[in-house]
């Protein structure tokens, strides 16, 4: 896909004054925290095509797996300030890692500083296409019937959010629902993919594709309402699970001390990138809502979500690890 003359025209403007300290010629980097193959690689390959365009200078991916972007936040946080580095990241590492473990290395408002979103997201439960379940009401009586009232759910991190709406969805719905981390979603769907494990939960662009090849399932999604790639998929509040209403978000993030003459040169770029239509319908393909924040709206956007979880992770009980 090529750029529009519009897009060039803001792209030229957005790198106009590009500030002396910036080599255009040196790769930006843009960290990943899961393995290749996760909807957040998918994502951020899809964005840094696009961006080496508009920044005029290679953008290259760099994924440091691990401990759900735990490692990749770390990475960041010892990376020079120099406009050289990014995280492409969602809530879990900058919302809840912070709450759930005890010394996860690094602390969002004093290590990190936002340089922009690009899209809110839900969460949701899939099965195999082997699961004989084709409602989540289905899924609860399968596992009350079929599974003596027991069934595994993959996770694509421990402490995270999916981890939480399991434990709240066995209280609910009263079934004995263990959640099995993983390392990422890419190895948790390829084991719900040879039913190794019969339910995972994860965000919808985890899933989506192999939802429309019939090989998963989603049963029920988070958020206020359906999402427009899954309009057939009630919501958890439409089936009585309510509390889950505020969506999570991707955006980016730099070291803090890097110069706000970058952070607004990656915005100004980012932005005409999210807005290309053709770029615009893959994220929502992917089950994303697509729209670009200001590291202002994004920082807001990350404060509320956090202070909310706050409250959920507190009502549980659970203890930092």
């Amino acid at each position: 896909m090529t750029l529009t003359r519009r897009h060039l025209l803001a792209c030229a403007a957005a790198c106009a004054t590009l500030p002396a300290w910036a080599d255009a010629h040196k790769p930006l980097r843009v960290l990943v925290g899961f393995p290749p193959g996760g909807g957040s690689d998918a994502i951020a390959r899809l964005l840094a095509d696009k961006l080496k365009d508009v920044l005029g200078q290679p953008v290259v991916v760099d994924n440091r797996p691990g401990a759900g972007g735990q490692i990749a936040a770390q990475v960041l946080k010892a990376a020079p300030a120099d406009g050289g580095t990014v995280f492409l990241t969602h809530d879990h590492t900058i919302s809840i890692l912070p709450q759930v473990v005890k010394n996860p290395g690094f602390e969002p408002a004093r290590d990190f500083v936002a340089v922009g979103g690009f899209a809110t997201f839900v969460n949701c439960l899939a099965v195999p296409a082997a699961t004989p379940a084709a409602s989540f009401g289905e899924f609860v009586q399968w596992v009350q019937r079929d599974r003596a009232g027991k069934s595994a759910v993959g996770i694509p991190a421990p402490a995270s959010t999916p981890e939480f709406l399991v434990r709240l969805l066995g209280q609910r719905y009263q079934i004995d629902l263990t959640a099995v981390p993983y390392r990422g979603s890419a190895p948790m769907i390829a084991d719900m993919l040879g039913n190794q494990i019969p339910a995972g939960i994860g965000s919808v662009q985890d899933f989506i594709e192999n939802h429309r090849a019939g090989k998963l399932r989603v049963l029920a999604v988070l958020g206020a309402r359906r999402q427009a790639a899954l309009p057939d998929v009630p919501t958890f509040a439409e089936l009585g699970l309510k509390g889950f209403e505020d969506t999570p978000y991707y955006g980016f993030y730099a070291p803090a001390g890097t110069p706000q003459a970058f952070i607004q040169r990656f915005f100004d770029a980012l932005a005409p990138v999210v807005a290309i239509p053709e770029v615009r319908d893959q994220l929502t393909a992917m089950g994303l809502t697509v729209g670009a924040m200001t590291p202002e709206q994004l920082t807001t956007r990350e404060r509320v979500y956090t202070a909310v979880w706050r409250r959920i992770i507190l009502d549980s009980g659970f203890k930092p690890q």
